[in-house]
């Protein structure tokens, strides 16, 4: 048993309640899959730093507290869900309170032919086989505490399935909303989403809370992409400035498919992202952009690693960061081409600005190279705003603060720029434009 014995404890506990409240699902095939994550969990340790994967995120914070399954009779006051729902946006909607799919806040009518959008939970009680066959398949549990203790504790989230030869038009998007109020509450959101050949969809998850409550969202999205497919995956990450935020997202990406990932992350007292993509076909392309804006005593870390295991594949990633006070924000980015992925073209970079003194990045892009016929390049830059552009601005009669706003919106369009649906690119203009303006305020 490790030194964080109290929260196993506590999470021990907090499965056998989970169990008795099971009644007779206790007994289904997808509950042995939970009893056995649970076993897995019990028997790992939580990472420290002096694991190399955890080395700059040191997650004791996390782990000196305590979480209890939500209660599932929470309501949603008349103003909780206009104040968290993004504006303008057309698309299928599943409202997720506290974890769990919420119906009457939902919007799914007139689903296109072609695509199931379906809670987690119902497929769960009706013991799916589509789920069962790719549940917990990309995203394995054995080696990480995070996933076995996720998968344990599955309930419900968002499963979406496309057929062959299907372009969904309208994008599917997924609030998750905590109302957390005085309990330390853990929710284990999971998301599963299979494009068949040759579809396409559009995919927001968006993480945000009704208070600045304390809680823990540990959250997995495992994503397939069959031949050809085109997937297109936005994240907003916009948690409770004291809530704990563990994700993991593992893209499983087959023959000339096409995945893009776009993370905004302003939320969390510690937030760690996990994102992996794997080429198992020739063809594929992968782009993975992301734009972190930390403030206070905030911690970000990302985490990606791009699999290039076969022949001419394209990947391009870029994350930026904007610190400020004491946040600290880690990036580690690897690029893994394999002996047999010969013409690979792989770009990796990370751009930081750091607004105060105290601020802090590790940036670590990683490529490992086992062919002899690719393109691969990275780079990291860390830095504050640019004298000599200030100069230029104050020159042409723009002063020091609306410098240093045009500057920042600058730096951060390259990301906010590749975003396709408008009101999430309009969305995460304003969490920008936001961000400055308090800065402005508070100095």
């Amino acid at each position: 048993m490790d030194k964080y014995k109290n929260i196993k404890e506590s999470f021990l506990n907090n499965f056998k309640d989970f169990e008795n409240s099971l009644n007779g699902e206790s007994k289904s095939d997808f509950h042995k899959i939970r009893k056995q994550a649970f076993n897995n969990f019990y028997e790992l340790d939580f990472p420290d730093r002096k694991n190399e994967e955890w080395r700059y995120t040191n997650i004791s914070p996390l782990l000196q507290q305590s979480f209890s399954i939500p209660n599932n009779n929470i309501k949603l006051d008349a103003t909780d869900l206009p104040n968290h729902i993004l504006k303008g946006i057309d698309a299928y909607v599943m409202i997720f309170v506290n974890g769990k799919f919420s119906a009457e806040h939902s919007h799914l009518e007139n689903i296109q032919k072609g695509i199931k959008i379906r809670c987690l939970a119902d497929c769960i009680k009706n013991n799916d086989k589509d789920l069962l066959q790719h549940f917990g398949k990309y995203a394995d549990c054995k080696n990480n505490i995070f996933t076995s203790l996720s998968t344990a504790f599955t309930t419900d989230g968002a499963f979406i399935t496309v057929d062959d030869n299907c372009v969904i038009e309208k994008p599917i998007y997924l609030l998750f909303l905590t109302k957390a109020g005085n309990v330390n509450i853990q929710t284990q959101p999971r998301n599963l989403i299979v494009a068949g050949k040759n579809s396409q969809l559009k995919v927001i998850e968006h993480f945000s809370s009704t208070d600045n409550s304390t809680y823990f969202t540990n959250t997995i999205t495992e994503i397939v992409a069959q031949e050809n497919a085109v997937i297109d995956h936005v994240k907003l990450q916009e948690e409770s400035i004291n809530a704990f935020h563990i994700a993991r997202m593992e893209v499983d990406q087959e023959r000339s498919s096409n995945f893009t990932s776009h993370l905004i992350s302003t939320g969390g007292k510690l937030s760690r992202n996990d994102l992996t993509s794997k080429f198992n076909g020739e063809g594929g392309e992968a782009m993975l952009n992301g734009l972190f804006l930390i403030e206070k005593d905030q911690l970000f870390d990302v985490h990606s690693f791009i699999d290039h295991a076969k022949p001419n594949c394209n990947s391009h990633e870029h994350y930026k960061g904007i610190l400020d006070d004491d946040s600290h924000g880690v990036f580690n980015g690897k690029i893994m081409v394999r002996k047999d992925a010969q013409k690979t073209n792989a770009f990796q970079e990370n751009n930081n600005i750091l607004l105060s003194t105290n601020s802090l990045i590790n940036t670590k892009p990683q490529l490992e190279i086992f062919a002899d016929d690719v393109k691969c390049s990275h780079g990291a830059t860390i830095g504050q705003l640019d004298n000599d552009a200030k100069f230029y601005l104050k020159s042409r009669g723009i002063g020091e603060e609306a410098s240093k706003e045009i500057l920042l919106h600058a730096f951060a369009s390259d990301v906010v720029n590749h975003i396709k649906i408008d009101a999430v690119k309009n969305y995460a203009e304003e969490i920008i434009t936001e961000r400055i303006n308090e800065r402005k305020k508070e100095s």
